[in-house]
């Protein structure tokens, strides 16, 4: 019985052992937003875990990490960082302080970025300063994103490069025939206009020659003055979509939805489903489906 009891510990001990191995063995990298995850995933493959950090239904405007994120982030190889998200210029100086053997790489690098101030064809723009960070909600941004995400997986691990070109090559394709669908639908509504709370869809509006207005004012809701101003003209741009975020207050877009007849659509611009997301989205600003 002593033998056996022996044995029993030996095993849970190897079990322990092996399993905490692995953990040690596995190699983190960590991301911002859920559509990252999906870039990074394609081109890694097998070869490393990716983990988000603002969850879903949180806004990387104002998110704060939780202390068991930082030492996630700290346990981990490399951070890809979309740019300049809120999130990211409130946290990755301290973050690049606290962990100087941290790999950090832009996956906004050279990304012709839109000034926040310059490509809102309407006065209420969101503003925080800089550059609008919101790439990856457009084709052209996907395609610096999924460059700029293959080149940092080869430098983190050159041996197995080949891997990351087939990944990168596929995930290009996959671009290629979003491209293909977004052209079709869009193709007959360029010159329109849509609503939104939170300035999310810059980049897309600016590739398919569309017009977007914002509910949103300097990160803050929006004055009654303002919100008359913002359906006087959403008028005369016969807007006729109102998008509505889960991380954003739908209050004021509903109240516009019924002041202008526009049609109201939930949208989640920080969908892990890229592809699915931007269709749907399409979809939306063509009078095609909306779920």
């Amino acid at each position: 019985m002593r033998h056996s009891g022996i044995v029993v510990l030996f095993v849970s001990l190897w079990l322990f052992m092996a399993c905490g191995g692995k953990r040690v063995e596995e190699k983190v990298v960590m991301v911002t937003i859920e559509p990252q995850r999906f870039f990074a995933e394609q081109i890694a493959g097998d070869r490393f875990v990716v983990r988000t950090v603002v969850p879903s239904g949180q806004s990387p405007e104002t998110y704060d990490p939780t202390p068991r994120q930082m030492v996630e982030i700290g346990q981990s190889i490399a951070y890809l960082r979309i740019g300049a998200i809120g999130f990211e210029q409130a946290w990755m100086q301290k973050i690049a302080e606290n962990n100087p053997q941290l790999k950090l790489y832009d996956l906004s690098d050279n990304m012709p970025l839109l000034q926040e101030t310059e490509h809102e064809h309407s006065t209420h723009a969101h503003q925080h300063g800089g550059v609008d960070p919101h790439i990856w909600s457009s084709i052209e941004g996907a395609r610096v994103i999924a460059w700029n995400t293959l080149q940092a997986f080869i430098e983190l691990d050159k041996e197995h490069t080949d891997y990351y070109w087939a990944n990168y090559n596929r995930l290009a394709t996959r671009i290629d025939s979003v491209e293909t669908v977004l052209k079709q639908r869009l193709a007959p509504v360029q010159g329109s206009a849509f609503i939104i709370y939170h300035p999310a869809l810059t980049y897309l509006a600016a590739e398919f020659g569309l017009h977007q207005l914002c509910i949103e004012m300097d990160g803050k809701e929006p004055s009654p003055a303002q919100l008359e101003q913002l359906v006087e003209e959403a008028k005369a741009h016969r807007a006729q979509i109102v998008f509505v975020q889960q991380e954003f207050d739908q209050k004021n877009a509903r109240l516009i939805a019924q002041e202008t007849g526009c049609r109201l659509v939930a949208i989640n611009p920080l969908n892990y489903h890229w592809e699915k997301e931007l269709i749907h989205i399409a979809d939306a600003l063509s009078n095609g489906k909306t779920d």
